[in-house]
């Protein structure tokens, strides 16, 4: 395979004071109200032009929300996350909001009914959350059933962006795991940027653009829909979500700091690509990648589907065409 040399330069570091420790209300909060609306979130289908580390989440049971309906369980909110269960039974439509310190839109996300945990990320680092569970009545209409504030101080700024949760979804034993392990090796580097050349080259050049998933999308056929990242590595096709996703779970199995980021493109494409964490330049708020002549912005997506012709590359050059909304 052909290599590609890839490193990259500082565009913002996160600065953020760390301590270890979590505080949170044992209470539920008050807050709750008794009626409201949410909507769906959009899925990011971009794409179209105009055995590693696995730090496997834990719900310790030691700092909790409940009642007879769900669990919020922020026991490692200094790891970065929080889990969430329905124990109310039956198959009703839930959805979980996380409201950060910093992002003044809330995270809403579905949450599943068969009684196991999803998990959460705290994306917005150090400060208070509200989390809240919510039970779909009819239509967009919710009814609040727990929330629960949550005082994080992370171990360090990493803790959201090198875990699993319900985005970035890989364990111990997931094939993309073994799959990046065994590139990884193959390779034989060390380095984050070198990692995140040899997966970043192996997605471009494998996977294609999902035009039928992608369409299924626009008719609303996919609602909630959460990548599968071992399917989409094996069918080598996949949405920008879906790359993004399997780029983030390789990576951070590997030890590699990730940022899942969703946003908009200049041409009004809700889009997924990723952002970096390297030694030599901290946090590359737009991935780039260094072509042996000059500097390019890394969108897995685009420069597959467009399979890195010269206006493609033009786009994706562009920093100022991507606005982040979302961290995962």
């Amino acid at each position: 395979m052909k290599k590609r040399w890839f490193s990259a330069f500082l565009a913002l570091v996160l600065l953020l004071g760390m301590a270890c420790g979590c505080a949170a209300a044992p209470e539920e909060d008050a807050e709750l109200a008794t009626l409201g609306e949410i909507t769906d979130e959009s899925i990011p289908l971009g794409g179209m032009p105009p055995i590693g580390i696995v730090l496997n989440p834990m719900a310790s049971g030691t700092a909790t929300a409940k009642n007879d309906s769900a669990v919020i369980d922020y026991s490692n909110a200094a790891d970065g996350y929080v889990m969430v269960k329905w124990t109310g039974g039956g198959n009703p439509k839930i959805k979980v909001q996380i409201k950060g310190p910093n992002c003044p839109d809330k995270y809403k996300y579905n949450l599943r009914t068969d009684g196991e945990y999803d998990v959460f990320p705290l994306s917005d680092g150090n400060g208070t959350y509200r989390i809240s569970v919510h039970k779909n009545m009819y239509d967009d209409q919710y009814s609040d059933v727990l929330a629960a504030k949550v005082d994080a101080k992370l171990t360090d700024e990493f803790a959201p962006f090198i875990r699993p949760n319900q985005y970035v979804n890989y364990s111990d034993d997931s094939e993309a795991v073994a799959m990046a392990a065994q590139l990884i090796a193959d390779e034989g580097v060390e380095d984050n940027l070198s990692k995140v050349g040899v997966i970043y080259e192996w997605v471009v050049t494998n996977l294609k653009y999902d035009t039928a998933k992608a369409n299924q999308v626009k008719k609303g056929e996919l609602t909630g829909y959460l990548p599968d990242v071992d399917s989409v590595m094996n069918e080598k096709k996949g949405i920008c979500f879906d790359y993004a996703a399997l780029m983030s779970a390789m990576l951070r199995s590997q030890g590699v700091p990730i940022k899942l980021v969703v946003g908009y493109t200049s041409t009004g494409v809700y889009h997924a690509w990723i952002n970096v964490w390297s030694e030599e330049g901290g946090w590359v708020e737009s991935m780039i990648y260094f072509d042996g002549k000059i500097w390019n912005l890394m969108d897995p997506t685009f420069a597959s589907s467009g399979k890195q012709s010269k206006g493609i590359m033009d786009f994706i050059n562009t920093p100022g065409n991507y606005k982040e909304k979302y961290l995962y």
